[in-house]
């Protein structure tokens, strides 16, 4: 059964931009929480897991370029470092102009 955000996170109000990704409990550094992008072609395409997430200078989560055989590449959301129970994950945005 297909699942957009893995159990363990949420979308709430952000107090960077909007709605964010929150923990819904604790994780430990290297979790990996899904796709966040897959190219088709030439084609970047968000999942709701990489739509959601927020910048951050000081991120605590990054995408791990990985091969896929249905797509060119995917990225995966890993954490950083331990994550605490209701805290926003954050990544450093590379796809997009701020």
């Amino acid at each position: 059964m297909y699942k957009p955000l893995p159990e363990s996170v949420t979308i709430k109000q952000s107090g960077i931009s909007g709605l964010g990704l929150f923990a819904t409990k604790g994780m430990g550094q290297g979790t990996d929480l899904g796709t966040t992008h897959i190219k088709v072609n030439d084609e970047i395409i968000r999942t709701p897991l990489g739509g959601f997430i927020n910048h951050a200078e000081d991120n605590n989560c990054t995408k791990v370029d990985l091969r896929d055989e249905r797509y060119t590449k995917k990225w995966n959301l890993i954490t950083l470092r331990n994550i605490k129970e209701g805290e926003e994950l954050t990544l450093r945005y590379t796809f997009y102009k701020l």
